[in-house]
């Protein structure tokens, strides 16, 4: 059934979807930066589409991913493939996980970013629960999210240095001491 979305998304916005996948009921929508808000409005507003749910926004960091290696079945079957790093994808990519009450569907888009401008359009506004996502988002991995109402550190301290979701991150990593003068008024 959510087969007709990305058909839907393929047709309207054509190489605005990069790509498209249906694997175990899971549809995927690869959509560029710069038309994420256009094709979010169109999953929002259209009354085939709905997608009245906003269930989750997250940054995939790829660093370091290898391309999985084909387990053999049986004695019979080709021996594993060594895994390959993955060259031509870029290191990041956004994702959200919307799903429609009203026709019971879900859709996950994913953007793509390089890790040397990790900035996307923020979707608050569609959507006012992306709001503390993307500040969690923002805090953990980096990204700014254009447009963001109050986009700030929701986790960790301002003078925390760094993003410690991030796969490069050192966990010995010292970070400064921050004392606060509290006061009873």
């Amino acid at each position: 059934m959510a087969r007709r979305v990305l058909d839907a998304l393929t047709a309207r916005f054509g190489d605005a979807i990069q790509s498209t996948s249906s694997d175990y009921g899971d549809e995927v929508a690869v959509v560029r930066r710069d038309k994420l808000v256009e094709v979010a409005r169109f999953l929002r507003d259209d009354p085939a589409m709905a997608f009245n749910l906003p269930c989750y926004c997250t940054c995939i960091d790829y660093l370091g991913l290898e391309v999985l290696t084909v387990r053999p079945t049986s004695p019979l079957a080709v021996p594993s493939v060594p895994a390959r790093p993955v060259d031509d994808r870029p290191r990041f990519a956004m994702v959200y996980e919307l799903r429609s009450l009203v026709h019971k569907h879900r859709i996950r888009i994913k953007v793509p970013l390089d890790e040397n401008d990790l900035v996307v359009p923020s979707l608050s506004e569609l959507w006012p629960a992306f709001n503390w996502l993307e500040r969690e988002v923002y805090d953990m991995y980096g990204v700014a999210f254009e447009g963001h109402p109050d986009l700030r550190r929701i986790y960790m301290y301002e003078e925390f240095i760094g993003h410690p979701l991030r796969k490069d991150y050192p966990k010995e990593r010292r970070q400064p001491l921050v004392r606060r003068e509290w006061t009873d008024e």
